[in-house]
């Protein structure tokens, strides 16, 4: 029978922009590229972040005549799940923003300019090896890469690894970059205590599952935090390849 459409507002995720006694029901996240837990629905960027409509019937108005785009395509879709990294552009005033992890906030958006809207970071989750040989990389927004190898037996295309970062264009989804994860890697917490926080990688625990290893970070302020694997999200090496807000620079 699937799951119910419908959602109440106690029941949301607590970094939604809502309040929780004005009114019972709000916006249910459609099936997409993020979890419903770790996503906001575009109504709610529009209306309550963003401030472009006063009512939900105005913003679902104003979505569905296509005047918003994620990741440079055009979503009508006023429940579509907007989550980590996803880039928001508004297509009549050419304003562009990405959703970055921040403290207390749990995700943000912040502006960004026109060039660096040409791309995104996404974290490899998952590798598989599909027909002929070829490499493919799962991604955390639901992407898939497919890295083509000359020889299956000696595949040395193959210099990826889970929990790497790609830098990815937009829509075209070309690799620009890779970004493996290593000591020295410049990382930001992407959940938990210290979500937001950016820093080095000191280290990371040997463990079975990411959820139990344990990892090391120093941030820029010589704070030593402490996190698991899951919550590491890999930005650059020797300097970030996104903006960051000012809050995250500051406590990291």
């Amino acid at each position: 029978m699937g799951g119910s459409r419908h959602l109440k507002r106690l029941a949301s995720p607590d970094f939604w922009p809502v309040l929780r006694k004005e009114f019972k029901w709000v916006v249910r996240p459609s099936c997409g590229p993020h979890p419903a837990s770790k996503s906001i629905p575009l109504l709610l960027i529009v209306r309550d972040i963003l401030r472009y409509a006063e009512t939900g019937r105005e913003a679902r108005k104003l979505i569905a005549e296509g005047h918003f785009k994620v990741d440079c395509v055009v979503r009508t879709n006023y429940r579509y799940p907007v989550g980590l990294m996803d880039v928001v552009e508004v297509v009549d005033t050419g304003e562009v923003f990405r959703v970055i992890p921040a403290p207390v906030d749990y995700l943000t958006l912040i502006p960004i300019s026109r060039d660096e809207a040409s791309f995104k970071l996404c974290r490899i989750e998952n590798k598989t090896v599909v027909k002929g040989g070829h490499i493919q990389l799962n991604l955390h927004d639901g992407r898939n890469v497919l890295i083509r190898v000359s020889d299956p037996s000696r595949p040395v295309e193959d210099s990826y690894a889970t929990m790497g970062t790609l830098k990815l264009s937009i829509p075209r989804q070309e690799v620009l970059k890779y970004i493996p994860l290593e000591e020295g890697s410049l990382v930001i917490v992407t959940d938990g205590r210290n979500v937001g926080k950016v820093g080095r990688l000191i280290n990371v625990a040997p463990g079975m599952r990411r959820y139990r290893r344990q990892v090391k970070i120093e941030c820029t302020n010589k704070e030593v935090i402490y996190t698991t694997l899951d919550k590491v999200f890999v930005i650059g090496r020797e300097s970030p390849e996104i903006t960051l807000p000012k809050v995250a620079l500051n406590v990291g």
